[in-house]
């Protein structure tokens, strides 16, 4: 499974939504309907699954699937 594939899972189950409607270019609040807490669950459980630890700083920063794909797969340039 690659990791737009883990990503759509995760959102979808977090946000109650079928997966296939999280698109890359998706904003997490406004596009997908998650408030802040919703988005911070969102973060942790996207720690857990790829393994790694999100600074806050970045993590605020974060606004859409495609943001959270480019930092999963290192390309993040805040």
């Amino acid at each position: 499974m690659d990791n737009l594939t883990r990503l759509q899972n995760i959102v979808g189950e977090q946000l109650g939504i079928e997966p296939f409607l999280v698109k890359p270019e998706a904003d997490f609040g406004k596009e997908l309907g998650a408030d802040s807490l919703d988005q911070v669950e969102l973060v942790m459980a996207f720690e857990e699954e790829f393994e790694l630890d999100i600074e806050d700083s970045i993590a605020g920063q974060i606004a859409t699937v495609q943001d959270a794909l480019n930092y999963i797969e290192g390309n993040w340039s805040s």
